[in-house]
Protein backbone atom coordinates (compact mmCIF):
# COMPACT_ATOMS: atom_id res chain seq x y z
CA UNK A 1 0.00 0.00 0.00
CA UNK A 2 2.73 2.41 0.75
CA UNK A 3 3.77 1.78 -3.15
CA UNK A 4 1.12 3.92 -4.15
CA UNK A 5 1.62 6.79 -1.41
CA UNK A 6 3.86 9.37 -3.39
CA UNK A 7 5.50 11.98 -1.73
CA UNK A 8 5.66 15.71 -3.28
CA UNK A 9 8.02 15.92 -5.95
CA UNK A 10 11.30 17.75 -5.87
CA UNK A 11 11.05 19.35 -9.03
CA UNK A 12 7.66 20.49 -8.82
CA UNK A 13 7.87 24.39 -8.46
CA UNK A 14 7.17 25.59 -5.11
CA UNK A 15 3.43 28.07 -3.97
CA UNK A 16 4.00 31.63 -4.98
CA UNK A 17 4.39 32.58 -1.40
CA UNK A 18 7.23 29.94 -1.38
CA UNK A 19 8.95 31.37 -4.35
CA UNK A 20 9.09 35.35 -2.84
CA UNK A 21 9.98 33.80 0.43
CA UNK A 22 13.02 31.65 -1.14
CA UNK A 23 14.04 34.86 -3.21
CA UNK A 24 14.32 37.00 -0.28
CA UNK A 25 14.81 35.34 3.01
CA UNK A 26 16.81 32.24 1.83
CA UNK A 27 18.03 32.32 5.32
CA UNK A 28 14.66 32.83 6.94
CA UNK A 29 16.17 36.02 7.24
CA UNK A 30 16.60 39.06 4.71
CA UNK A 31 19.47 38.61 2.33
CA UNK A 32 21.41 42.05 3.01
CA UNK A 33 21.95 41.84 -0.88
CA UNK A 34 18.47 43.39 -1.26
CA UNK A 35 19.01 45.66 1.80
CA UNK A 36 21.98 47.12 -0.74
CA UNK A 37 19.35 47.07 -3.95
CA UNK A 38 16.47 48.91 -1.50
CA UNK A 39 19.55 51.95 -0.75
CA UNK A 40 21.01 51.64 -4.19
CA UNK A 41 17.17 52.17 -5.91
CA UNK A 42 16.84 55.21 -3.50
CA UNK A 43 20.17 56.81 -4.61
CA UNK A 44 19.72 56.34 -8.69
CA UNK A 45 16.11 58.22 -7.12
CA UNK A 46 17.85 61.14 -5.77
CA UNK A 47 20.23 61.52 -8.85
CA UNK A 48 17.46 60.74 -11.44
CA UNK A 49 14.41 63.35 -9.82
CA UNK A 50 16.95 66.29 -8.76
CA UNK A 51 18.97 66.29 -11.92
CA UNK A 52 19.04 63.25 -14.70
CA UNK A 53 15.57 63.04 -15.28
CA UNK A 54 14.35 66.60 -14.45
CA UNK A 55 16.76 68.25 -16.85
CA UNK A 56 14.64 69.20 -19.77
CA UNK A 57 12.61 71.50 -17.07
CA UNK A 58 15.55 73.05 -15.67
CA UNK A 59 16.32 73.67 -19.81
CA UNK A 60 13.13 75.55 -20.08
CA UNK A 61 13.38 77.55 -17.12
CA UNK A 62 16.72 78.62 -17.93
CA UNK A 63 15.79 79.35 -21.86
CA UNK A 64 13.60 81.57 -20.83
CA UNK A 65 14.93 83.43 -17.55
CA UNK A 66 18.39 83.75 -19.38
CA UNK A 67 17.73 83.05 -23.09
CA UNK A 68 20.46 80.45 -23.70
CA UNK A 69 19.71 78.77 -26.52
CA UNK A 70 18.87 74.82 -26.75
CA UNK A 71 21.74 74.64 -28.51
CA UNK A 72 24.17 75.78 -25.69
CA UNK A 73 21.76 73.92 -23.16
CA UNK A 74 22.03 70.67 -24.66
CA UNK A 75 25.86 71.03 -24.94
CA UNK A 76 25.94 71.45 -21.13
CA UNK A 77 24.61 68.32 -20.78
CA UNK A 78 26.56 66.67 -23.50
CA UNK A 79 29.80 68.41 -21.64
CA UNK A 80 28.39 65.74 -19.01
CA UNK A 81 28.26 62.74 -21.13
CA UNK A 82 31.73 62.99 -22.07
CA UNK A 83 33.20 63.65 -18.70
CA UNK A 84 31.12 60.47 -17.37
CA UNK A 85 32.23 58.34 -20.69
CA UNK A 86 35.99 59.70 -19.99
CA UNK A 87 35.82 59.33 -16.27
CA UNK A 88 34.46 55.62 -16.61
CA UNK A 89 37.53 54.04 -16.88
CA UNK A 90 38.94 55.58 -13.96
CA UNK A 91 35.82 55.35 -11.89
CA UNK A 92 35.75 51.55 -13.15
CA UNK A 93 39.33 50.70 -11.41
CA UNK A 94 38.94 52.71 -8.46
CA UNK A 95 35.53 51.34 -7.71
CA UNK A 96 36.89 47.72 -8.27
CA UNK A 97 39.98 48.91 -6.11
CA UNK A 98 38.75 50.90 -3.11
CA UNK A 99 35.19 49.10 -3.01
CA UNK A 100 32.00 51.57 -4.27
CA UNK A 101 31.04 52.71 -0.70
CA UNK A 102 33.54 55.72 -0.64
CA UNK A 103 33.11 56.36 -4.20
CA UNK A 104 29.26 56.69 -3.49
CA UNK A 105 29.92 58.73 -0.96
CA UNK A 106 32.14 61.60 -2.56
CA UNK A 107 30.05 61.19 -5.39
CA UNK A 108 26.82 62.32 -3.60
CA UNK A 109 28.93 65.01 -1.43
CA UNK A 110 29.96 66.56 -5.26
CA UNK A 111 26.43 66.33 -6.04
CA UNK A 112 24.89 68.24 -3.18
CA UNK A 113 27.76 70.92 -3.49
CA UNK A 114 27.14 71.06 -7.33
CA UNK A 115 23.01 71.58 -6.89
CA UNK A 116 24.44 74.34 -4.24
CA UNK A 117 26.21 76.37 -6.74
CA UNK A 118 23.90 75.98 -9.16
CA UNK A 119 21.73 79.01 -6.80
CA UNK A 120 24.53 80.80 -7.96
CA UNK A 121 24.75 80.83 -11.79
CA UNK A 122 24.17 84.20 -13.27
CA UNK A 123 26.79 83.54 -16.43
CA UNK A 124 26.55 81.05 -19.74
CA UNK A 125 30.48 79.36 -18.43
CA UNK A 126 29.54 79.39 -14.77
CA UNK A 127 26.48 77.34 -15.92
CA UNK A 128 28.90 74.99 -17.92
CA UNK A 129 31.14 74.66 -15.03
CA UNK A 130 28.72 73.86 -12.27
CA UNK A 131 27.03 70.56 -14.82
CA UNK A 132 30.25 69.70 -14.77
CA UNK A 133 30.55 69.18 -10.92
CA UNK A 134 27.09 67.96 -10.83
CA UNK A 135 27.84 65.41 -13.47
CA UNK A 136 31.08 64.51 -11.83
CA UNK A 137 29.00 63.83 -8.47
CA UNK A 138 26.54 62.03 -9.98
CA UNK A 139 28.69 59.79 -12.07
CA UNK A 140 30.34 58.90 -8.90
CA UNK A 141 27.38 58.65 -6.78
CA UNK A 142 25.60 56.58 -9.21
CA UNK A 143 25.06 54.28 -11.25
CA UNK A 144 28.15 52.34 -12.86
CA UNK A 145 29.69 52.44 -9.16
CA UNK A 146 26.13 51.14 -7.49
CA UNK A 147 26.26 48.07 -10.70
CA UNK A 148 29.45 46.97 -9.42
CA UNK A 149 28.26 46.08 -5.81
CA UNK A 150 24.95 44.58 -7.44
CA UNK A 151 26.74 42.17 -9.88
CA UNK A 152 28.94 40.71 -7.14
CA UNK A 153 25.90 40.09 -4.67
CA UNK A 154 23.66 38.18 -7.50
CA UNK A 155 23.92 35.59 -10.16
CA UNK A 156 20.73 33.51 -10.25
CA UNK A 157 18.53 36.57 -9.76
CA UNK A 158 21.06 39.24 -10.96
CA UNK A 159 18.82 40.47 -13.83
CA UNK A 160 15.77 40.96 -11.10
CA UNK A 161 18.03 42.81 -8.73
CA UNK A 162 19.56 45.08 -11.28
CA UNK A 163 15.86 45.70 -12.59
CA UNK A 164 14.80 46.49 -9.12
CA UNK A 165 17.89 48.29 -8.48
CA UNK A 166 17.08 50.42 -12.06
CA UNK A 167 13.23 51.27 -10.30
CA UNK A 168 14.68 54.47 -8.31
CA UNK A 169 15.76 56.14 -12.04
CA UNK A 170 12.33 55.28 -12.89
CA UNK A 171 10.21 56.54 -9.78
CA UNK A 172 12.75 59.75 -10.20
CA UNK A 173 11.47 60.19 -13.62
CA UNK A 174 7.74 59.55 -12.17
CA UNK A 175 8.57 62.70 -9.99
CA UNK A 176 9.59 65.44 -12.32
CA UNK A 177 5.85 66.31 -12.23
CA UNK A 178 6.24 67.68 -8.71
CA UNK A 179 9.83 69.00 -9.35
CA UNK A 180 8.52 70.71 -12.57
CA UNK A 181 5.50 71.78 -9.76
CA UNK A 182 7.93 73.48 -7.44
CA UNK A 183 10.28 75.31 -10.65
CA UNK A 184 7.49 77.37 -11.34
CA UNK A 185 5.56 78.07 -7.56
CA UNK A 186 9.09 78.11 -5.62
CA UNK A 187 11.81 79.36 -8.05
CA UNK A 188 15.13 76.96 -9.19
CA UNK A 189 16.89 79.00 -6.40
CA UNK A 190 14.96 76.94 -4.29
CA UNK A 191 14.48 73.43 -5.45
CA UNK A 192 18.17 73.48 -6.54
CA UNK A 193 19.08 74.22 -2.61
CA UNK A 194 16.54 72.16 -1.29
CA UNK A 195 17.74 69.68 -3.58
CA UNK A 196 21.20 69.56 -2.76
CA UNK A 197 20.47 69.14 0.69
CA UNK A 198 18.65 66.28 0.27
CA UNK A 199 21.42 64.43 -1.60
CA UNK A 200 24.04 65.02 1.05
CA UNK A 201 22.04 64.54 4.04
CA UNK A 202 19.83 61.55 2.97
CA UNK A 203 22.38 60.19 0.14
CA UNK A 204 25.65 59.92 2.27
CA UNK A 205 24.36 58.06 5.16
CA UNK A 206 22.61 55.41 3.30
CA UNK A 207 25.61 55.16 1.39
CA UNK A 208 27.49 53.62 4.35
CA UNK A 209 25.15 50.75 3.76
CA UNK A 210 26.37 49.22 0.46
CA UNK A 211 29.11 46.94 0.58
CA UNK A 212 31.28 45.24 -2.54
CA UNK A 213 31.05 41.47 -1.75
CA UNK A 214 28.92 39.16 -0.18
CA UNK A 215 31.47 38.20 2.18
CA UNK A 216 32.19 41.48 3.41
CA UNK A 217 29.00 40.22 5.64
CA UNK A 218 29.55 36.76 5.79
CA UNK A 219 27.05 36.14 3.31
CA UNK A 220 27.53 34.02 -0.24
CA UNK A 221 25.81 35.30 -3.44
CA UNK A 222 22.51 34.94 -3.84
CA UNK A 223 22.26 34.25 0.11
CA UNK A 224 21.63 30.79 -0.23
CA UNK A 225 23.34 27.88 -2.34
CA UNK A 226 19.92 25.73 -3.93
CA UNK A 227 20.57 22.94 -5.31
CA UNK A 228 23.26 20.25 -5.89
CA UNK A 229 24.90 21.75 -8.75
CA UNK A 230 25.02 25.16 -7.42
CA UNK A 231 28.28 25.55 -6.71
CA UNK A 232 29.38 24.53 -10.02
CA UNK A 233 27.51 26.74 -12.04
CA UNK A 234 28.28 29.82 -9.23
CA UNK A 235 32.33 28.65 -10.32
CA UNK A 236 31.23 28.57 -13.80
CA UNK A 237 29.63 32.13 -14.06
CA UNK A 238 31.47 33.94 -11.72
CA UNK A 239 35.37 32.57 -11.97
CA UNK A 240 36.14 30.50 -14.88
CA UNK A 241 34.53 32.51 -17.29
CA UNK A 242 35.70 35.79 -15.78
CA UNK A 243 37.66 37.89 -18.37
CA UNK A 244 40.71 40.64 -17.87
CA UNK A 245 39.47 43.90 -19.54
CA UNK A 246 41.70 43.14 -22.15
CA UNK A 247 40.55 39.73 -23.20
CA UNK A 248 36.69 41.41 -22.96
CA UNK A 249 37.70 44.20 -24.92
CA UNK A 250 39.30 41.77 -28.16
CA UNK A 251 35.55 40.38 -28.90
CA UNK A 252 33.44 41.36 -30.84
CA UNK A 253 30.53 40.99 -28.24
CA UNK A 254 32.07 44.04 -26.38
CA UNK A 255 31.99 46.11 -29.16
CA UNK A 256 28.41 45.48 -30.36
CA UNK A 257 27.17 45.45 -26.94
CA UNK A 258 28.84 49.14 -26.29
CA UNK A 259 27.67 50.51 -29.81
CA UNK A 260 24.10 49.05 -28.91
CA UNK A 261 24.11 50.20 -25.83
CA UNK A 262 25.37 53.95 -27.26
CA UNK A 263 22.58 53.65 -29.77
CA UNK A 264 19.96 52.94 -27.38
CA UNK A 265 21.32 56.27 -25.28
CA UNK A 266 20.98 58.05 -28.32
CA UNK A 267 17.01 57.95 -28.36
CA UNK A 268 16.95 58.50 -24.26
CA UNK A 269 19.40 61.48 -23.49
CA UNK A 270 17.68 63.10 -26.49
CA UNK A 271 14.23 62.22 -24.75
CA UNK A 272 15.49 63.04 -21.46
CA UNK A 273 16.78 66.53 -22.73
CA UNK A 274 14.07 67.63 -25.40
CA UNK A 275 10.79 66.22 -24.88
CA UNK A 276 9.36 68.58 -22.58
CA UNK A 277 10.87 71.60 -24.41
CA UNK A 278 9.65 69.76 -27.74
CA UNK A 279 5.96 69.48 -25.53
CA UNK A 280 6.07 73.08 -24.58
CA UNK A 281 7.35 74.73 -27.75
CA UNK A 282 6.11 72.89 -30.57
CA UNK A 283 2.91 71.60 -28.71
CA UNK A 284 2.36 74.63 -26.72
CA UNK A 285 2.27 72.76 -23.16
CA UNK A 286 2.22 73.99 -20.00
CA UNK A 287 5.36 73.20 -18.15
CA UNK A 288 3.41 71.00 -15.37
CA UNK A 289 1.30 69.19 -18.05
CA UNK A 290 4.38 68.61 -20.17
CA UNK A 291 5.89 66.85 -16.83
CA UNK A 292 3.11 64.94 -16.78
CA UNK A 293 3.33 63.42 -20.31
CA UNK A 294 7.09 62.85 -19.41
CA UNK A 295 5.88 61.16 -16.50
CA UNK A 296 4.03 58.57 -18.34
CA UNK A 297 7.12 57.86 -19.86
CA UNK A 298 8.66 57.00 -16.58
CA UNK A 299 5.12 54.69 -15.12
CA UNK A 300 5.72 52.67 -18.92
CA UNK A 301 9.57 52.69 -17.76
CA UNK A 302 8.74 50.60 -14.29
CA UNK A 303 6.20 48.26 -16.01
CA UNK A 304 9.13 47.62 -18.54
CA UNK A 305 11.75 47.07 -15.71
CA UNK A 306 9.21 44.68 -13.71
CA UNK A 307 8.96 42.55 -16.66
CA UNK A 308 12.78 42.79 -17.78
CA UNK A 309 13.71 42.05 -14.38
CA UNK A 310 11.67 38.40 -14.75
CA UNK A 311 12.23 38.01 -18.25
CA UNK A 312 16.16 38.32 -18.49
CA UNK A 313 17.13 35.71 -16.13
CA UNK A 314 14.80 33.32 -18.25
CA UNK A 315 15.31 34.43 -21.74
CA UNK A 316 18.25 35.77 -24.25
CA UNK A 317 19.48 38.93 -22.93
CA UNK A 318 20.62 39.93 -26.75
CA UNK A 319 17.19 39.03 -28.70
CA UNK A 320 15.42 40.83 -25.55
CA UNK A 321 17.60 44.28 -26.48
CA UNK A 322 16.84 43.13 -30.60
CA UNK A 323 13.28 44.11 -29.64
CA UNK A 324 13.20 46.53 -27.58
CA UNK A 325 15.36 48.65 -29.62
CA UNK A 326 12.50 48.11 -32.27
CA UNK A 327 10.35 49.99 -30.01
CA UNK A 328 12.52 53.03 -29.14
CA UNK A 329 12.98 53.44 -32.78
CA UNK A 330 9.55 52.96 -33.43
CA UNK A 331 8.47 55.36 -30.84
CA UNK A 332 10.92 57.82 -32.22
CA UNK A 333 9.31 57.65 -35.41
CA UNK A 334 5.43 57.94 -33.82
CA UNK A 335 7.14 61.45 -31.94
CA UNK A 336 8.26 62.76 -35.28
CA UNK A 337 4.96 62.85 -37.53
CA UNK A 338 2.34 62.98 -35.03
CA UNK A 339 1.47 65.82 -32.67
CA UNK A 340 -1.81 63.82 -31.56
CA UNK A 341 -1.83 64.26 -27.79
CA UNK A 342 -3.42 60.48 -27.88
CA UNK A 343 0.03 59.27 -30.46
CA UNK A 344 2.48 61.69 -27.55
CA UNK A 345 1.27 58.82 -25.07
CA UNK A 346 1.84 55.72 -27.69
CA UNK A 347 5.22 57.25 -27.55
CA UNK A 348 5.84 57.61 -24.29
CA UNK A 349 4.34 53.93 -23.41
CA UNK A 350 6.68 52.30 -26.33
CA UNK A 351 10.20 54.33 -25.44
CA UNK A 352 9.54 53.83 -21.56
CA UNK A 353 8.85 50.32 -22.26
CA UNK A 354 11.59 49.55 -23.90
CA UNK A 355 13.97 51.80 -22.26
CA UNK A 356 12.66 49.85 -18.66
CA UNK A 357 13.17 46.31 -20.28
CA UNK A 358 16.55 47.30 -21.93
CA UNK A 359 18.38 48.62 -18.88
CA UNK A 360 18.77 45.70 -16.85
CA UNK A 361 19.89 43.53 -19.60
CA UNK A 362 23.15 46.43 -20.27
CA UNK A 363 24.31 45.46 -16.60
CA UNK A 364 23.69 41.68 -17.01
CA UNK A 365 24.47 40.64 -20.27
CA UNK A 366 27.89 42.33 -19.24
CA UNK A 367 28.39 40.10 -16.17
CA UNK A 368 27.11 37.12 -18.01
CA UNK A 369 29.63 37.52 -20.98
CA UNK A 370 32.48 38.21 -19.22
CA UNK A 371 32.06 37.35 -15.33
CA UNK A 372 32.48 39.99 -12.53
CA UNK A 373 36.30 39.66 -11.34
CA UNK A 374 36.75 43.21 -13.90
CA UNK A 375 33.65 44.10 -14.13
CA UNK A 376 33.84 47.76 -13.30
CA UNK A 377 37.18 47.88 -15.39
CA UNK A 378 34.81 46.48 -18.16
CA UNK A 379 32.43 48.54 -17.84
CA UNK A 380 34.11 51.54 -17.61
CA UNK A 381 35.83 51.28 -20.51
CA UNK A 382 32.71 50.10 -22.57
CA UNK A 383 31.35 53.72 -21.42
CA UNK A 384 33.62 55.65 -23.02
CA UNK A 385 31.70 53.80 -26.36
CA UNK A 386 28.14 54.36 -24.87
CA UNK A 387 29.13 58.52 -24.03
CA UNK A 388 28.86 59.30 -27.75
CA UNK A 389 25.12 58.08 -27.71
CA UNK A 390 24.21 59.93 -24.81
CA UNK A 391 26.58 63.07 -26.41
CA UNK A 392 25.16 63.50 -30.08
CA UNK A 393 21.42 63.09 -29.23
CA UNK A 394 20.75 66.66 -27.42
CA UNK A 395 23.05 67.72 -29.70
CA UNK A 396 21.71 66.76 -33.06
CA UNK A 397 17.91 67.51 -31.68
CA UNK A 398 19.27 71.35 -30.51
CA UNK A 399 21.10 72.14 -33.62
CA UNK A 400 17.99 70.98 -35.75
CA UNK A 401 15.37 73.08 -33.43
CA UNK A 402 17.14 75.75 -33.38
CA UNK A 403 17.77 76.25 -37.06
CA UNK A 404 14.30 74.77 -37.87
CA UNK A 405 12.15 75.36 -35.37
CA UNK A 406 11.05 71.71 -34.54
CA UNK A 407 12.36 68.66 -33.59
CA UNK A 408 10.65 66.17 -36.92
CA UNK A 409 14.32 65.64 -38.94
CA UNK A 410 16.05 64.33 -35.53
CA UNK A 411 14.22 62.73 -34.29
CA UNK A 412 13.55 60.39 -37.80
CA UNK A 413 17.26 60.57 -37.96
CA UNK A 414 17.15 58.94 -33.91
CA UNK A 415 14.68 56.38 -34.72
CA UNK A 416 16.12 55.06 -38.06
CA UNK A 417 19.80 54.54 -36.45
CA UNK A 418 17.95 52.71 -33.52
CA UNK A 419 17.07 49.51 -35.97
CA UNK A 420 20.57 49.37 -36.13
CA UNK A 421 21.21 49.12 -33.04
CA UNK A 422 18.21 46.41 -32.98
CA UNK A 423 21.24 44.95 -35.82
CA UNK A 424 24.01 45.43 -33.48
CA UNK A 425 22.62 43.45 -30.50
CA UNK A 426 21.37 40.58 -32.76
CA UNK A 427 25.04 40.00 -33.89
CA UNK A 428 26.54 40.43 -30.13
CA UNK A 429 26.77 36.42 -29.39
CA UNK A 430 28.41 35.35 -26.28
CA UNK A 431 32.57 34.82 -26.44
CA UNK A 432 34.18 31.67 -24.98
CA UNK A 433 37.43 32.35 -22.44
CA UNK A 434 39.65 29.22 -21.45
CA UNK A 435 39.97 29.15 -17.83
Amino acid sequence: MQSFIKSPSINKPPPFFQRIRILFLPKGTLFYGWWIVAVSSFVLYLGSLFWIQSYGAYAVVFNREFGWSMTMLSAAYTLTRIESGLLGPVQGWMTDRYGPRIILSIGLLMHGIGLFCLTLVETLPSYFLTVIIISVGISLGGYQTLMVAIVNWFQRHRTKAIALTQLGHSLGGLSVPMLAYGLEQFGWHTIAFASGSAAILLGIPLAQNIRHRPEEKDEVVDGKIIGKNYNKLLEKNNESVSASWQNALRTSAFWFISAGHAIALLSVSSVLVHLIPHLTKTLDMGLTEAGLVFSIVSISQILGLSCGGYLGDRFSKRIICLYCMIFHGSGMLILAFFDDYSMVILFSVLHGIAWGVRGPQMVAIRADYFGTRSFGKIFGISSMVVMFGTMLGPIICGLVVDYYGIYRNAFIMIGLISYIGALLFFFARKPRFHA
